[in-house]
């Protein structure tokens, strides 16, 4: 959809200078009052960085732990509260306060930047680098309300944090950690040369996490390692928190021997894996399709030889070729080229262009300062917000009148607006609240309580449709007014997600067969 940009003349040199990027760190007044001490706790998986931090935020008085996942702050919840220190837990979709807690566990678009701590923990700092997230890490950098913040993730953005550390005159220092078992790259591929499924069936152990990049691959795999006698247990993108962590514990538990997964076990779940095998080397990023970068293939393969687990950790890969781009991966530099952090605009941001340039439609305004404020910063640039203007222009198209704060609101919603079903219920979601009639919960479907895996796809559809409701009730709850509800029809779903997951037949080939057959 084109937007309209506004002209360049419209706006004032000081109203320029009012938005300039330059000021961004002055939009988070806590944060500079305070004389903060900043730690990075940088290195490979497996080594202790984010340990260290924790041990840190769970003796402290108050602290916040800020994750890259609802999963990994809900395991971060329960591993505090487990050592006796009361957390909530706050999310997109949830709220969880426990009375006189006085340590939050939350993803990190959700951090308050208006309650101080003593000490801040932000997890996967190398998530810089995300051209649809990133924003919300420099968020955190810049505005994190901490007396003492510890950055943990690899080394690959921290020259652009401390130049930024530098020009803000804070504090910091800098840990470099080892890993603590050997990760060992093995030298023949499972398949050898080319790639043939009737070769990798004697090859896999239990302990491996074979690694895919697409939900069809991932289930095709599961299906048929587990026709060869395995247990089978599975991770991908589309499952619900919820369902991971079961399928996480069956595998931590050995009741399933092999995990097939995506990248998502890069992001820090704890997972006893001897050996990482990558069934490819290529990801498609949303653009296209290409090969894994050093951050990526550490991240993925530094999953094997869990610490105190396993003395070692292994690698390897379907084709031998493929074991060639991993070994060039792992050992060469992850350091990326990253000189400015990227942000995106608050509310107050558009709210103030609005009055500027008297417009009410927000992908113009979006648009207008993308492509117009950042240019003058030595320290920031706007992060990639196409996404993010594709979703308010349709928010501009169907529900022109709503507030401006309404519509930004909406635009921010959790959804992918190339799956048509995301995109249908967020309209849907759109008109209830543009009609201001309250909007219950999908209503639950006759097979939700069946055992057979045929509505598998429909119940992903449903987990997400439920995740979006959960997020609009905590914006909105005289409209989406079914909070409550919520916790039952969420097990309900994720309960039959993992039946289904141990009975469906995947899609008989994954891609790369598909491929060889051309």
């Amino acid at each position: 959809m084109n937007t309209h940009i506004l002209p360049h003349h419209s706006l004032s040199r000081l109203a320029a200078d009012r938005l300039a990027l330059e000021n961004f760190p002055a939009s988070y007044s806590l944060a500079r009052s305070l004389k903060r001490e900043m730690h990075f706790k940088v290195g490979p998986t497996n080594s202790g960085k984010t340990h260290d931090a924790l041990i840190a935020l769970q003796n402290a008085a108050s602290g916040i732990y800020l994750a890259p996942l609802r999963l990994l702050a809900m395991e971060i919840r329960d591993r505090l509260t487990a050592a006796g220190i009361a957390c909530n837990l706050i999310t997109g979709e949830e709220r969880v306060m426990v009375p006189g807690a006085r340590h939050t566990a939350s993803t990190i678009e959700m951090m308050n930047p208006q309650q101080a701590v003593d000490v801040a923990v932000i997890d996967e700092i190398q998530m810089l680098q995300d051209p649809h997230r990133g924003h919300a890490w420099t968020a955190a950098i810049v505005g994190a309300p901490a007396s003492t913040v510890y950055l943990c993730g690899s080394n690959a953005v921290t020259g652009a944090c401390t130049r930024l550390l530098e020009a803000l005159n804070e504090r910091y220092s800098i840990s470099h950690l080892e890993r603590k078992t050997p990760l060992i790259l093995e030298s023949l591929a499972l398949s050898g040369d080319r790639y043939n499924r009737w070769r990798l069936k004697g090859k896999l152990q239990k302990g491996d996490a074979v690694i895919a990049f697409s939900r069809k691959d991932v289930l095709t795999l599961a299906a048929r390692i587990r026709q060869w006698g395995f247990g089978v247990a599975t991770i991908y993108g589309a499952l619900s928190p919820e369902v991971r962590r079961t399928e996480a514990r069956r595998f931590s538990s050995g009741e399933a021997d092999i995990l097939v997964a995506t990248d998502a076990i890069g992001m820090g779940l704890n997972l006893p894996i001897r050996r990482v095998v990558f069934s490819t080397v290529e990801k498609f990023d949303g653009v296209a399709s290409r090969r894994l970068n050093p951050t990526e293939a550490r991240q993925i393969a530094g999953r094997a030889g869990r610490y105190g687990i396993y003395p070692d950790g292994f690698v390897n890969a379907f084709e031998q070729d493929e074991l060639l781009h991993l070994e060039h991966e792992l050992y060469a530099s992850d350091l990326v080229d990253l000189e400015r952090l990227p942000i995106s605009p608050f509310f107050n941001h558009v709210d103030q262009l609005s009055g500027m340039l008297h417009s009410n439609r927000l992908a113009e305004l979006l648009a207008f300062f993308s492509e117009r404020i950042s240019v003058r910063s030595a320290l920031f640039q706007t992060a990639d917000m196409s996404t993010h203007i594709a979703q308010a222009a349709l928010i501009d198209h169907h529900a022109p009148e709503l507030k401006l704060k309404d519509k930004f609101t909406f635009s921010c919603a959790p959804v992918s607006l190339d799956r048509p079903n995301e995109r249908d219920y967020l309209l849907q979601c759109l008109q209830s609240f543009r009609n201001g009639k309250p909007r219950t919960l999908p209503p639950p479907p006759g097979w939700l309580d069946s055992t057979g895996p045929r509505h598998l796809e429909e119940a992903e559809e449903l987990s997400q449709d439920i995740s979006l409701y959960a997020w609009l009730a905590g914006k909105y709850p005289h409209v989406f007014i079914e909070a409550d509800a919520l916790p039952a029809i969420r097990s309900r779903i994720s309960r039959y997600i993992e039946r289904a997951l141990l009975t469906q037949a995947g899609y008989g080939n994954i891609s790369k067969e598909l491929l060889y057959q051309y």
